[in-house]
């Protein structure tokens, strides 16, 4: 009892010598983020107190030390080293002179923003062995802080609240059905006492939510399902009773899909709360809906009441969504002039390439336009608020391929945009991939496997084999977006290619002092763009990839930014990555250094074994249980081993140790026993040896032909690009 009593009486105490803001002594609790805070965070700019800044979530600044006149004398202030080699998704907060960071596999660290030292790290003990449950990487995007807690969401449907002081575990609720393989990427949001939460899974097969509970005690308040579940058990309210009306068959069986991953908004002006909703599960409709319909809520925003969860209005932005474009993406509030009067309006730049800006109390659609090239749709009618489709884009009731753009990535994927008060411009993180869409041969939907139903790489080599001027590619770049005028202003150019191909880019900063911050993956730099006309004022070699967005703060009088940094590794999973925290201020000297060196081993020398049959069956096998995470071919670089390199491929026993007893599932490799037979797993090993033999015998970057992207404008609506590498959920 004693123990304990001095452990409290010690805890106190951190927490009473927490840093503040203005008082090097502090007079502030760890993370003393209160409903009043979080409802000005606007006039409070020297914090960070949310995932994208405050309510509007614009990823506005109104600091302005650093602007487009000094901008160049930026420099590293310090940098602290992550503890891990895995990519680094999530943006930071900024509190009382604390940055608070959450990182792979759901932990957090604390870091005194001063020094640079790590106070805490929290780690929730994810089971490796869930990996199997996880569609797109073990990321972490982000947290929410409340009243001395950090709130954190974890791969495994935890909610775990985080003392801010101490990093010990305060409450923690498990908000899915563990039979179903739901996980949680995305930053839980927190309004009016409540912390908001949705998950992700729908290419796996679960029926989406979002959820609320009460933030100071973890205890579970409302949950909105965004699609209908069985009708014979029944309807949770009167939206989903019309939602079932425009779906058909039995989707139920593998949930629906529309899962809440992202976009959670809380709107202190309207006292809304809006969800942006992902895909169906499967992507392609013809096996969730046969005959078809609009199949609501998926890939809509919907508004909901945040202390009920009942059902407000909803706008859907891809009727009847076939092709994994989700809704899910950054959501904003901002107050537009429009026609001559104020408009307070919602505004998405989603997956399918077009902006959307809304009536943010009535869901009436304002305008869509196309922010990025595209061939699915010619526009919007605003008349009836729904896409003109090209009919060909609809392989599912075709029969036949079609090359979209954009793809299953997205033209904007979750990256976070950004929106400036000085140019009233949105920074778009954009992308353009070709994808081939078509029907899957011989797909049954299986729950706890990717239910896309559609046609695998072998599909797109075909098409491509017999239409050699189709364009293909995969490019990105950042983009100016005027959402009154509703067109393009300016954009950097195309990033070229990075590491392994990837063309990710990572998310935007806006600020007062008339600049755009923006970091990129192929090539590994942080950049200064002044937001009138995107001229680059500044560039920082970071050595690594990002994906996530900057901060920025203002602590003792100067201002900071900060960002995550840590991208695939130039030497394959198991390489270095340069995982850190890097902050920065106007005369910074601190020194980055080099990533260590990494030699990834040689592709694999062994015998192959089987016919060409049982190499093309390993070939399914592969593209419906492992490319998902293991990459096209085997060929993952940064999350995952690429199994080309693997020396578990050269002996069919040390195989079977891994994929069917799961010798490696505390390390996120479970076991696949209840999908696959010891015969599948021979056509498996096959295929690793003949995708390893193709990569020893390619030629090398030097005297391989240059890749190309080739761009059209499709018709009416120039918008943008996707193909098949998974956006991350």
């Amino acid at each position: 009892m004693r123990r304990f009593c001095v452990s409290v009486a010690l805890a106190a105490l951190v927490s009473a010598c927490s840093t503040g803001p203005e008082s090097p002594q502090g007079q502030r609790a760890a993370a003393n983020v209160t409903t009043e805070r979080l409802l000005n965070a606007a006039n409070e700019p020297s914090q960070w107190l949310t995932y994208n800044g405050d309510y509007n979530e614009q990823r506005y600044s109104r600091l302005k030390q650093i602007n487009t006149e000094n901008v160049a004398t930026l420099g590293l202030a310090w940098y602290a080293d992550f503890p891990t080699n895995l990519p680094v998704e999530g943006s930071p907060l900024y509190i009382d002179g604390v940055i608070y960071q959450p990182l792979p596999w759901s932990k957090v660290a604390a870091y005194d923003a001063r020094k640079g030292t790590q106070l805490w790290l929290f780690d929730p003990k994810v089971p490796g062995e869930w990996n199997i449950n996880i569609c797109c990487g073990i990321d972490t995007r982000g947290l929410a802080a409340w009243n001395g807690k950090i709130i954190v969401g974890t791969l495994d449907g935890r909610l775990i609240a985080v003392d801010a002081a101490t990093g010990q575990e305060v409450w923690s609720v498990n908000t899915i059905d563990k039979e179903w393989p739901y996980s949680i990427t995305g930053a839980p949001r927190v309004a009016k006492g409540k912390v908001f939460i949705g998950n992700a899974g729908a290419d796996l097969g679960v029926r989406g939510y979002v959820s609320a509970y009460d933030a100071e005690t973890g205890k579970f308040l409302w949950r909105f399902y965004t699609v209908p579940g069985d009708p014979s058990k029944g309807f949770e309210n009167e939206a989903m009773e019309r939602a079932a009306k425009t779906w058909t068959g039995e989707w139920w069986k593998l949930g629906g899909g529309g899962t809440v991953w992202d976009a959670i908004v809380y709107d202190p002006k309207t006292d809304l709360l809006y969800i942006g909703v992902g895909n169906g599960s499967p992507w392609n409709q013809k096996y969730r809906s046969p005959q078809g319909g609009d199949n609501l809520y998926l890939s809509s925003i919907v508004a909901l009441k945040p202390d009920t969860g009942e059902y407000v209005w909803h706008y859907q932005e891809t009727p009847g969504e076939t092709w994994d474009y989700t809704a899910t993406q950054h959501i904003m509030i901002a107050d537009l002039e429009i026609d001559g009067r104020m408009r307070h309006v919602v505004m998405q730049a989603p997956k399918n390439g077009f902006f959307y800006v809304l009536d943010a109390a009535t869901g009436e659609l304002i305008s869509a336009n196309p922010f990025a090239k595209q061939t699915w749709a010619k526009g919007v009618d605003l008349r009836t608020g729904r896409p003109i489709e090209v009919p060909e884009a609809r392989y599912n009731l075709t029969g036949k391929p079609f090359n979209m753009l954009p793809g299953p990535a997205g033209a904007h994927a979750w990256q976070p945009m950004a929106y400036s008060h000085e140019t009233g411009y949105v920074y778009i993180p954009s992308t353009d991939m070709w994808s081939v869409m078509s029907d899957a041969e011989g797909y049954t939907p299986t729950r706890g496997r990717p239910n896309s139903g559609t046609g695998g790489p072998q599909v797109a080599q075909r098409y491509y084999a017999e239409n050699p001027d189709a364009p293909r590619g995969f490019v990105s770049r950042l983009i100016a977006f005027d959402p009154v005028a509703g067109k393009q202003v300016w954009s950097t150019p195309d990033f070229p290619p990075g590491t392994g191909g990837i063309q990710l880019t990572g998310g935007a900063l806006a600020t007062a002092g008339g600049l755009v911050f923006h970091g990129n993956l192929p090539n590994r730099e942080f950049v200064a763009y002044r937001a009138t006309d995107g001229e680059p004022l500044w560039r920082y070699d970071i050595k690594t990839g990002v994906f996530n967005a900057a901060i920025t703060y203002e602590l003792d009088g100067e201002q900071y930014v900060a960002l995550a940094v840590g991208g695939p590794g130039r030497g394959g999973y198991y390489a270095p990555n340069g995982a850190r925290l890097l902050v920065f201020k106007l005369g910074g000297t601190v020194v980055l250094p080099d990533i260590p060196p990494y030699e990834q081993p040689d592709f694999v020398q062994a015998k192959q074994f089987a016919s060409a049959e049982v190499v093309a069956r390993g070939s399914d096998l592969f593209a419906n249980n492992c490319a998902i995470c293991h990459g096209q071919g085997g060929a993952a670089r940064a999350t995952f081993p690429d199994l080309r390199r693997s020396q578990l491929i050269v002996n069919q026993a040390a195989f079977d140790n891994v994929v069917l007893q799961g010798a490696l599932s505390s390390r996120g490799m479970g076991s696949f026993a209840d999908r696959l037979q010891p015969a599948d797993t021979e056509a498996l090993r096959a295929y690793l040896i003949a995708q390893a033999e193709t990569a020893r015998n390619a030629p090398s970057p030097s005297t391989a032909p240059p890749s190309r992207a080739i761009h059209v404008e499709a018709s009416d609506a120039r918008a943008g690009g996707d193909s098949s590498p998974r956006n991350r959920r």
